[in-house]
């Protein structure tokens, strides 16, 4: 199946493909982001029409083309092969009559010779507001330069000659996605919060006791994180109804528990990569897959597959000192989980006090799924896993 240059807009005639996700001889999925495409008017990804392979790239990074051009040929699952079509003429092709020569595009006074390609939106505000390419760091994909990019160093300019020296910046493409689906969830799910105070001195006696080793083995400390996602882990089989989805009006429940951790970018956004089959995950092997998603989303190499079929999610904002966090749910989940800072506070046993390490962790759920009792007893059982569970034995 042929790949083709999509209509991005009424008036839009062509567009320039800024970066491709899949190279030759990759498979592709049906609505998997395969390549970057920026017109006047936006810069967005475009998905892959079908499944299959990617049998032929026809249009380089950089090229501009008119819109319905042939840019890919994809070999689909059980079709025969496909012939790649010819290369689409660049848009500063002239053709008349039988005869067609190509006139070269002039290049554009603020590119220089080797950097990125600039789009046709980039260039178009360059010229607007007078501004020289040079002058702006590029975010996109091997430093090009985007829309949000010059409409920043814009504002930024703007900012600095004035009194107030307010700044205005566009939000980029993963704090634009975390909003809108932030906003949805707030919008359409009644929002239940539960919290319990946990005491973690069971955990902190194991976990410090290994703490030396396991940094020397792994170079990386071993967090509290992993301890709540296995105590998680434990309790969903006796509440099935908290790792569900909501389909209409049918509660799904799932019977893989896949651990959604949410990971901040800073001021892009957030990211939830996903922990497959957490439950069937010895707590060392767990805190190492945790770890190795985070640590992936936060160099930007996460692939499709681990942003995917999330079934419950871990929010952790511990690490910043918080006391209480609300999350919001992700849908179509039903619930989520903050994991709040463990601070070292007295606690009363009996007519004795000590002084252990006690966090919050605190459930959002949807009520439409279930209810404050259910919701209840499933922290409690996390807090009673957390409390006397032998982790040191886990440890091992």
């Amino acid at each position: 199946m042929d790949v083709v240059m999509p209509q991005l807009g009424e008036t839009v005639k062509e567009g320039t493909v800024t970066v491709w996700r899949k190279k030759v001889g990759e498979r592709v999925e049906a609505n998997e982001a395969l390549f970057e495409v920026s017109t006047d008017k936006v810069e967005t990804e475009i998905p892959a029409p079908v499944s299959g392979v990617v049998s032929a790239i026809l249009v380089e990074e950089g090229s501009t083309v008119q819109v319905g051009a042939a840019l890919a040929v994809i070999d689909e699952d059980g079709k025969p092969r496909a012939a790649p079509a010819p290369a689409a003429a660049p848009a500063s092709t002239i053709s008349s009559g039988s005869d067609a020569r190509r006139s070269p595009r002039p290049a554009s006074p603020t590119a220089q010779q080797g950097e990125p390609p600039l789009s046709p939106v980039v260039r178009r505000l360059l010229g607007e507001h007078g501004l020289d390419a040079s002058a702006i760091a590029g975010t996109g994909s091997g430093g090009r330069i985007t829309r949000d990019d010059v409409l920043a160093h814009v504002e930024r300019r703007k900012s600095e000659g004035s009194p107030q020296r307010e700044e205005r910046v566009p939000m980029g493409r993963i704090r634009k996605r975390t909003a809108e689906q932030m906003a949805l969830s707030w919008r359409t799910i009644p929002h239940v919060l539960q919290a319990v105070e946990v005491d973690f001195q069971a955990v902190d006696r194991a976990r410090l006791a290994r703490a030396d080793a396991w940094k020397a083995e792994e170079s990386w400390a071993l967090t509290y994180l992993p301890f709540v996602a296995f105590a998680v882990c434990r309790a969903i089989p006796d509440f099935p109804a908290v790792n569900a989805s909501l389909d209409g009006d049918t509660v799904v429940l799932h019977r893989r528990i896949n651990l959604g951790i949410a990971v901040d970018l800073g001021g892009e956004g957030l990211i939830v990569p996903v922990v497959k089959d957490a439950a069937a995950k010895a707590l060392p092997e767990l805190a190492r897959a945790i770890h190795s998603v985070s640590e992936k989303a936060r160099a930007g190499r996460l692939a499709p597959d681990d942003v995917t079929e999330a079934t419950y999610t871990l929010s952790n904002s511990g690490s910043f000192g918080t006391l209480l966090t609300a999350p919001i749910i992700n849908p179509p989940q039903v619930a989520i989980l903050s994991t709040d800072a463990v601070t070292r506070k007295p606690v009363a046993h009996g007519d004795a006090v000590a002084i252990h390490p006690v966090g919050v962790l605190a459930q959002s759920f949807d009520h439409r799924a279930f209810d404050g009792a259910y919701s209840a007893a499933f922290l409690r059982k996390v807090k009673q896993t957390l409390e006397e569970r032998d982790w040191a034995a886990d440890l091992r």
